[in-house]
């Protein structure tokens, strides 16, 4: 289950992201998340002004 809190959620994606997984696809797959789970994660930064960068693998 991935945080509620839009401010939490930012923080856990990029650790795991940072720390764990080298993708979106990875992350979900490697916490047992749906994708759209994740997508509904996803939508919420952006709404907070925040973009997953591929490139970096992070959001920013």
């Amino acid at each position: 289950m991935l945080p509620q809190d839009p401010v939490i959620l930012l923080s856990y994606m990029n650790t795991q992201l940072r720390d764990n997984y080298s993708s979106l696809e990875s992350l979900a797959e490697g916490l047992d998340v749906p994708y759209s789970e994740l997508e509904d994660a996803v939508k919420s930064l952006k709404e907070m002004g925040y973009a997953y960068d591929a490139a970096r693998n992070k959001f920013v």
